[in-house]
C-alpha cells in the first residue's frame, strides 16, 4: 500500500478482537520504533511490551478504559530525559522523539492489519508503579495492540488551506 493509503487506514483503535498478535508482526512493529528517527539520533527511549493476559486489573489502573486491555499486548513508549537532544536555547526533543517512535508503531501496525491508540491521558504514578519504570525514564505514551474489533468511523480534518501558510505566517 502507498504512504497516502496507510495513513488514511490508520485510526485510533477502541474495541480489540482477543486474537494474539503473532510474533513476527510484533517484532516488525517493534523494528519499526527502532528506525524511527530522533533528534541527533540518541534513541532516547525504552519501549515496555506488556501481555494483557492475567495483568488486566493491574493495567487498568494506568488507563480506565475496558479496551485498553481488550487487545492481547499493550505498548509503552517511554523517554530517557538525560538522553534526549536539548536545542541551544534549551528546547529539549524528548516528547518530539517519542511521538515519533510511537507513529512509527502505530503505522507499521495499520500495515500489518493490526490497531493502536495513542494514549497520553494515563495515570503516570501508576504506570510507573505497576510497570515498575526507574526514575531516570519517564512513561509518555501508551498503545494497545491487536487485531480490530471495530471499523474506523468518519474522520474530521481540516482543510490543507486552514493549515498552511506560504514564506511567512
Amino acid at each position: 500500500m502507498d504512504f497516502i493509503e496507510l495513513v488514511n487506514k490508520r485510526y485510533s483503535v477502541r474495541a480489540y478482537k482477543p486474537d494474539p498478535v503473532e510474533k513476527e508482526k510484533l517484532k516488525k512493529v517493534l523494528n519499526a520504533a527502532r528506525l524511527a528517527p530522533t533528534a541527533s539520533n540518541r534513541q532516547p527511549f525504552q519501549i515496555i511490551v506488556i501481555h494483557t493476559k492475567g495483568k488486566k486489573r493491574k493495567l487498568l489502573s494506568i488507563y480506565q478504559k475496558d479496551w485498553f486491555v481488550q487487545a492481547p499486548i499493550v505498548i509503552c513508549v517511554c523517554g530517557i530525559r538525560d538522553k534526549a537532544w536539548v536545542r541551544k536555547d534549551n528546547r529539549e526533543y524528548l516528547f518530539v522523539d517519542v511521538a515519533i517512535v510511537m507513529d512509527y508503531i502505530t503505522l507499521e501496525a495499520t500495515d500489518l492489519g493490526l490497531g493502536t491508540c495513542m494514549i497520553a491521558a494515563f495515570d503516570a504514578v501508576n504506570a510507573r508503579k505497576v510497570l515498575s519504570i526507574p526514575d531516570d525514564a519517564e512513561p509518555i505514551l501508551f498503545t494497545p495492540l491487536g487485531y480490530p474489533a471495530d471499523t474506523q468511523g468518519i474522520r474530521k480534518r481540516k482543510e490543507l488551506k486552514d493549515l498552511l501558510h506560504y514564506e511567512h505566517w
